[in-house]
């Protein structure tokens, strides 16, 4: 993997300066389409499912696989490099059945990475250290100068894709939980669509998933050490930052949904999504949101068992969770 990624490095540094040299001052100029939609919610909470749900939508743009692990030169290479590397792309995710793709929509953290900006997520490069840049989940911390810089690198990615895509921009990744007073100071008109899930099934799934990411994509053998500690933390950390922020969106920006509802009825819960946004469902949505619900049906989610203590773990750690969004005991 290391030596991987030393390669790519210089590769992609070669095409990152000709993407500066023919696209960089059209990125400068190019004002967005419209305020983004950021899709949030913990790890595993059903946030790729809606995401996936909301760019059927044709009236949308958003950052797909590639855009994301090629942010610095997506606009001069997507159009002949992307079929040369999917012999490398695997079908499915490792951590679940959902598939992949280079033209689906991707978390733009990862696009925040690969631009050379710290993130919580270089933690998968070295699983068996602690959490590396923390202080860039919520930026709180940071220096005014440091957090300043983060959001002209976010803000340079939309506009970026803009640039190839002028529509409104659908994000999605679990990071922005956090991140909801820093994403208002650059676009105060955002809108919000928060999803929860059932803690029992949320919490082995995000273990199984940062077990699965660490073993495929770390520099190390991970040891696992403190994991479960660490993903019962980082959850108090997430929602303790998201009600200290929720209190900053106006009604008409902010939605939530649950992700048992989704699953069972999509199309309801999308029709629930555009009515508060008051967004429009044209014919083309309807059909493919009907289409995607039909090739879904054979899904198989991933199945766990928790132990008495873990149960006892989440329902004492995580109860103001568990009570907001009505799970109960029932539930499981």
């Amino acid at each position: 993997m290391a030596c991987i990624l030393g390669a790519m490095s210089t590769f992609n540094s070669s095409l990152a300066v000709l993407q500066r040299l023919l696209y960089g001052r059209k990125i400068e100029r190019t004002d967005l389409a419209a305020d983004p939609i950021f899709v949030v919610g913990h790890w595993r909470s059903g946030t790729t499912l809606l995401h996936e749900l909301l760019v059927l939508d044709e009236n949308f743009t958003f950052p797909n696989t590639y855009a994301c692990f090629s942010p610095n030169h997506f606009l001069v290479s997507e159009v002949w490099l992307k079929g040369l590397l999917s012999i490398f792309l695997p079908r499915k995710r490792p951590m679940d059945n959902m598939a992949i793709g280079w033209n689906l929509p991707q978390e733009d953290e990862w696009a925040l990475c690969n631009m050379g900006m710290p993130s919580p997520y270089l933690k998968i490069m070295f699983p068996n250290l602690p959490v590396v840049d923390r202080a860039y989940q919520d930026l709180r911390g940071l220096p005014a100068p440091l957090r300043r810089q983060w959001q002209d690198q976010f803000m340079w990615l939309l506009k970026a894709l803009t640039a190839r895509e002028s529509k409104r921009i659908i994000l999605k990744t679990p990071v922005h939980t956090f991140r909801v007073a820093a994403l208002l100071e650059i676009l105060p008109n955002a809108r919000f669509i928060h999803i929860s899930r059932n803690p029992m099934d949320l919490f082995p799934s995000t273990i199984h998933t940062w077990k699965r990411m660490y073993q495929y994509q770390g520099l190390q053998v991970p040891r696992f050490e403190d994991l479960e500690e660490e993903v019962l933390q980082t959850f108090c950390e997430m929602y303790q930052a998201f009600d200290a922020d929720r209190h900053l969106l106006k009604s008409q920006q902010f939605f939530e949904v649950k992700y048992e509802d989704v699953a069972a009825d999509p199309i309801a819960s999308l029709k629930s999504i555009y009515a508060h946004f008051n967004l429009p469902v044209h014919t083309q949505v309807m059909n493919s949101w009907q289409a995607y619900v039909r090739e879904a049906g054979s899904y198989k989610k991933n199945r766990y068992e928790l132990s008495e203590s873990q149960q006892l773990a989440l329902r004492n750690r995580w109860a103001s969770y568990f009570n907001r969004y009505g799970y109960t005991d029932d539930d499981e």
